[in-house]
């Protein structure tokens, strides 16, 4: 591993960060006060941290309904996306879109994608628009295995393929989809084999630890702006936490989750990595817990004060009535 310590430390506060601000998520949710559906990405934050370290800021990010890590790792700031979690105006998206329509353009993130497998012809048009431009960039886009069952994952690997376009296609294989493991949701188990089939390189890598997807990441990345050809990384990870706040869990044991995260939590294995290296002590952990407990607080004092959308916006940017003749 050719981690340096200031890299590192960065990638454990990233992943506490999110921890901790998905748990305030939860905590809040069930006060009422945020609605609608809450997919919390806990157990796979080494996925969103690694890959999105691994690009740059001339890069498109897409990804699912399972998005707070990303927003947050790609830059768009604590306090705008909790507010958009709580329908306030002064969310990242004017609090129109919620939990699953996270969205900010100055960075280069297009979604949050409430339907599966939505992102992936989007991040096909938005390559396609970069190779017309003249763009260097490549486009990572984010999906479950849920999505390989849907026409639109094939027909965009197809055409990703075909027209030589810089598409990541990051698989996050929590093996579960929404509820259905995934030997009962797809004949052919290895996920790699499927992008294979339509000429695109792909390999695995376990999204339980950061390091492993971050240097896979970097390296595939730039495979994809040199060649100008897509790529496909499946990140082998696993959530902690139910698909989402209404899902009842039937589906997998609690002795299963139990064992998953004593043995596999991506921050504990991390930070104990970090412990062998030299690069942090219990002194570094416990500040950074601290600090990120106001950055959470903060964000959650500024959702509660921010404003609603007015009224006379409610149709803005959503109809366009044309002007009569």
């Amino acid at each position: 591993m050719t981690l340096d310590r200031d890299r590192a430390l960065s990638f454990l506060n990233q992943m506490i960060l999110i921890r901790r601000f998905e748990e305030k998520c939860a905590e809040v949710y069930s006060a009422a006060k945020i609605r609608g559906f809450l997919h919390l990405y806990i157990g796979e934050e080494a996925c969103a941290v690694g890959a999105l370290s691994a690009l740059s800021e001339a890069d498109n990010v897409v990804a699912t309904y399972r998005e707070h890590a990303h927003a947050i790792v790609r830059g768009t700031p604590v306090g705008s996306v909790m507010a958009e979690m709580y329908g306030k105006a002064n969310g990242c998206s004017r609090g129109r879109g919620g939990s699953m329509h996270l969205f900010d353009v100055s960075r280069r993130f297009y979604g949050g994608q409430a339907i599966v497998c939505g992102g992936l012809p989007i991040a096909v048009g938005l390559a396609l628009a970069d190779v017309r431009l003249g763009r260097p960039g490549c486009t990572a886009c984010f999906f479950g295995d849920g999505a390989t069952d849907e026409g639109e994952f094939h027909e965009s690997l197809n055409l990703a393929s075909l027209w030589n376009l810089p598409v990541l296609f990051l698989c996050e294989n929590n093996r579960y989809a929404m509820g259905t493991e995934l030997s009962r949701h797809t004949a052919v188990t290895d996920l790699c084999a499927m992008p294979r089939a339509h000429g695109i390189e792909a390999e695995s890598v376990d999204g339980m630890d950061v390091v492993a997807v971050f240097e896979t990441a970097e390296r595939v990345a730039a495979r994809v702006r040199e060649t100008r050809r897509p790529r496909f990384l499946e990140l082998r990870t696993y959530r902690f936490r139910a698909h989402s706040m209404y899902d009842p869990e039937l589906y997998r044991s609690k002795a299963e989750v139990r064992e998953w995260m004593t043995k596999h939590d991506p921050i504990d294995n991390f930070y104990a990595w970090l412990r062998k290296q030299g690069f942090a002590s219990e002194e570094d952990r416990g500040r950074i817990e601290q600090e990120i407990a106001q950055v959470v607080a903060r964000a959650v004092e500024e959702a509660e004060a921010g404003p609603l959308e007015p009224v006379e916006r409610l149709v803005a940017d959503v109809y366009r009535e044309t002007p009569r003749r």
